[in-house]
């Protein structure tokens, strides 16, 4: 605010404060939406990120008079459907949804539980997946799905019944976790091991030259200059990894000590290709990832919970 009382920030500017605003408090919930559209809590973060960095680069352009939210989860809604379709996920769903549908009236379809709904959408082709979240899950008015995902209110309104009438004839029980290969389980339990010894430069021999590292909200490069295990070095509570999975993908599990017991604070990805490992992402400092999860597996730890 300058002397003359009138506001003298620009428009970037105060678009930018307003962006910076939002993101803390809507991140967790835009994180879960786009978790539950692709069945993945790790696909979700990616999306969230990619979804922030492109609404920042279009910042600009950015009408004042709308809201941010509405808009992101917009951008977050595509990059969803883009990575779905990528997984062929679209096509085989599609394939299954132009069968005729049958299915009951809306009146008569008993309500499901949310925690249900979150673990069988991804049984849904994508619009009914979308609708039945945006609407059973995260309480959004028709309306305003509509406007979120680019439909009509009419067409939001068919393809929440078709979803909701296919979810109550379906067993509500999630998918039993994906069992990693015999090569990748042998590597999952190395870095496990070598990690839990701080025996950096044997996790160096496991991976490839030019292998990516990720610490999500602070640091993307290669593994190799990275800072990364000095920070787990300069960790003054006690912890060690564990091999687990997070809704039903294998990962190296985190865990922190409370109460005499170990519980998990945390999960790294791993990505492996021809018997390397060739990505690392690292969820310590985004929480909401973890929390975002529908279950969560971890094998039996090794050392006493005494060990630094």
């Amino acid at each position: 605010m300058d002397d003359s009382g009138f506001d003298s920030r620009g428009p970037f500017e105060a678009r930018y404060l307003a962006f910076l605003e939002t993101i803390p408090h809507l991140r967790p919930r835009l994180h879960r939406y786009c978790s539950r559209m692709t069945g993945s809590v790790m696909d979700g973060e990616d999306i969230v990120q990619e979804t922030l960095f492109q609404a920042y680069r279009k910042l600009d352009t950015f009408d004042d008079t709308r809201d941010l939210t509405p808009w992101l989860f917009r951008i977050a809604h595509n990059r969803c459907i883009d990575l779905i379709r990528r997984r062929k996920v679209r096509q085989q769903a599609e394939v299954a949804s132009a069968q005729p549908d049958v299915y009951l009236p809306p009146d008569l379809v008993e309500p499901i539980p949310p925690q249900s709904v979150e673990h069988l959408v991804l049984m849904l082709a994508p619009k009914e997946r979308a609708c039945v979240l945006l609407k059973d899950v995260f309480d959004y008015s028709l309306e305003e799905i509509a406007g979120l995902i680019g439909a009509t209110v009419g067409s939001v309104k068919a393809a929440l019944n078709r979803g909701r009438s296919k979810l109550a004839s379906l067993p509500r029980k999630p998918a039993a976790p994906r069992a990693p290969g015999p090569e990748a389980s042998r590597l999952l339990h190395l870095y496990v091991e070598r990690f839990n010894q701080r025996d950096w430069e044997g996790i160096r021999q496991l991976a490839t030259a030019d292998a990516r590292l990720r610490v999500a909200d602070r640091y993307a490069g290669t593994l190799t200059d990275a800072p990364y295990f000095s920070r787990y070095e300069r960790f003054t509570a006690p912890w060690q990894m564990a091999t687990g999975t997070v809704d039903g993908q294998p990962a190296v599990i985190v865990l922190s000590q409370q109460d005499d017991h170990w519980m998990p604070h945390s999960f790294v990805s791993i990505e492996i290709e021809d018997h390397r490992i060739v990505r690392v992402v690292d969820y310590t400092h985004t929480p909401w990832v973890l929390a975002a999860a529908t279950s969560i597996t971890c094998s039996s730890v090794s050392f006493p919970a005494s060990q630094p």
